[in-house]
């Protein structure tokens, strides 16, 4: 199943990236020109000035900037979609179509759910028969030999959404963190204890206290975002 990008990319090299959310690139042509970078992680791995990168130009008006930072090649023949809201869009597509056999099976797929107030705002409510709730966690953190790690930067917003997927799973609801491996050189993908060991620790913990941990494979290219196959999460 490939999902296209909306507007063909136009591929150039990466300068810099700054300010969290903007970036220069060199394109193909010889224009330099600053775009958007539509990633809030420190995205370590994934941003070195020469990189070759693939962007989405916009012209809409209105709009601040002319596009937005899509792919960059990690590696030789690995590439990396840092564009993390994609994840749920990819993720949401696979659900629709029952790719995910764990999560097959359901009649409705809500987006974008909060259970309680002032709780935070899962990405998917699964019901129809029964419920599930999923917290979808994009994975570009590629630490070499096929492993992948999460997350790429102290996250206490991903702490926050474990915190609440073990309570879910504690009440009597099924509870699901699906990483979604936006890079093609992972094959597998464990916590960054070296980054945020809270989180590591977190994360076993939720696993031994009923919260289910997924980890599926996308396969990023300039066509587009191609589902791939489930992955191991080494704990």
């Amino acid at each position: 199943m490939l999902i296209p990008f909306e507007s063909p990319l136009t591929c150039g090299v990466l300068i810099k990236r700054y300010k969290r959310f903007l970036v220069d690139v060199l394109l193909e042509d010889g224009r330099e020109i600053t775009l958007h970078c539509p990633n809030t992680g420190s995205m370590k791995n994934c941003g070195e000035p020469g990189c070759r990168v693939w962007v989405r130009m916009v012209d809409k008006p209105g709009r601040t900037l002319p596009g937005t930072w899509e792919l960059v090649e990690t590696a030789p023949d690995e590439i990396a979609c840092i564009h993390s809201s994609r994840a749920n869009k990819v993720i949401g597509a696979a659900l629709a179509v029952g790719a995910i056999a764990q999560l097959s099976g359901f009649t409705t797929i809500r987006p974008e759910v909060t259970l309680t107030q002032g709780g935070s705002r899962f990405d998917f409510l699964l019901s129809d028969p029964g419920e599930c709730v999923v917290e979808v966690k994009s994975v570009t953190l590629a630490l070499g030999e096929g492993t992948g790690a999460f997350p790429d930067a102290v996250s206490l917003r991903a702490r926050k959404h474990l915190n609440e997927l073990i309570t879910v799973a504690e009440n009597g609801r099924r509870a699901c963190l699906l990483f979604c491996v936006m890079h093609s050189g992972i094959r597998r993908v464990r916590p960054a204890d070296e980054i945020d060991p809270v989180y590591g620790q977190l994360l076993r913990e939720s696993a031994k206290r009923g919260v289910e941990l997924i980890a599926w494979g996308v396969v990023p290219s300039p066509a587009g975002l191609r589902w791939g196959v489930e992955l191991p999460v080494l704990l």
